[in-house]
């Protein structure tokens, strides 16, 4: 198995790759994906990776891509921490700057490659050299990932609806060690 983190300057050039991990691991219950939301990734992505501290690890196994994850740092005019159904934030918790917090926006693996630390080793990877005080993400409740993110040490921040029309989400916050 190969990890390797991909320079902001080169992301872009990985969206051909990127894709068909995406749509098959998102295909799969509990996400049930087809191709307006793989679209929809595909557009986010090209926008997200212009974004200045932005970071790619790509997992290979005998040439073939089995996973990714990425992530970047929150902008202060981030709308992350709005649309929550359950909790009222204070205004010093939502407070970034651009470097307080990284989110993880995606990490997937292909089915026949979980259990392996697959996933364990592209979540260091992405996270190694980092600077943010904490790292945050929002997961589908009933995914299988969702108990992962915590066994990783991850804590529930409420329940989140992020859009209209848009599935529930658990936010999930992490301190990171300086």
């Amino acid at each position: 198995m190969e990890f390797t983190t991909v320079t902001a300057a080169a992301a872009g050039r990985e969206l051909d790759d990127l894709a068909p991990v995406y749509e098959a691991v998102f295909a799969e219950a509990p996400y049930n994906e087809g191709p307006r939301d793989v679209a929809d990734f595909l557009e986010r992505y090209q926008r997200e990776h212009k974004t200045p501290g932005f970071r790619l690890v790509l997992a290979h196994d005998d040439g073939r891509l089995v996973g990714f994850a990425y992530g970047l740092p929150l902008a202060s005019t981030t709308g992350w921490w709005s649309g929550f159904l359950d909790t009222e934030l204070p205004e010093e918790f939502t407070r970034e700057d651009g470097r307080r917090t990284f989110v993880v926006m995606e990490l997937a693996v292909l089915a026949d490659r979980r259990g392996h630390g697959v996933g364990r080793a592209l979540h260091a990877a992405l996270l190694d050299g980092v600077s943010a005080e904490r790292v945050t993400l929002a997961v589908r409740p009933e995914a299988p990932a969702a108990a992962w993110y915590e066994r990783l040490g991850y804590g529930l921040v409420g329940l989140t609806q992020p859009w209209d029309g848009a599935p529930t989400y658990r936010s999930m916050i992490k301190p990171l060690q300086r």
